[in-house]
């Protein structure tokens, strides 16, 4: 089984920005546990961060063939990329959104989600947790399908 797992803008200052609402575990450790799961799931890891809307568009497009299924914490892109869900709508590969915070307790502009309605579910608001529980979630869809 072949996961990919996105991750958008300024995930990567994660363990150093605000701590009080993302934790202070950093991407690296988070990309540590995800593949230690994984393996316990005989799942193969393609991990990528970027702060750039069109790489992240290009890494959608290249799951078709490529990934089973995807994890994806777009971050701020979640709340206005237009360019990110043509892409994922386009590809139709199954994902689970996922988020460190909850962003249904968080501001206004943050409680809507570009992409919500194309991912297989959600899971949001358990910090690194967050993580591990979608590639568990992920998982057992791949499975039972």
């Amino acid at each position: 089984m072949r996961i990919t797992v996105l991750n958008g803008p300024n995930l990567n200052l994660l363990g150093h920005r605000e701590p009080e609402v993302y934790g202070r575990t950093t991407l690296a450790e988070i990309e540590a546990m995800v593949r230690d799961a994984a393996r316990g799931h005989a799942a193969e890891i393609t991990w990528l961060q970027s702060n750039h809307e069109g790489a992240l568009v290009d890494a959608v497009q290249a799951l078709k063939g490529s990934a089973d299924g995807a994890l994806i914490n777009a971050a701020a892109l979640t709340h206005s990329s237009l360019a990110l869900r043509d892409a994922l709508l386009a590809v139709g590969t199954p994902f689970v959104e996922l988020h460190l915070s909850n962003i249904f307790a968080r501001e206004p502009e943050r409680r809507h989600s570009m992409i919500a309605d194309l991912a297989i579910g959600m899971v949001t608001g358990f910090g690194a947790q967050s993580y591990l529980l979608a590639l568990q979630a992920l998982v057992g869809r791949l499975r039972a399908t």
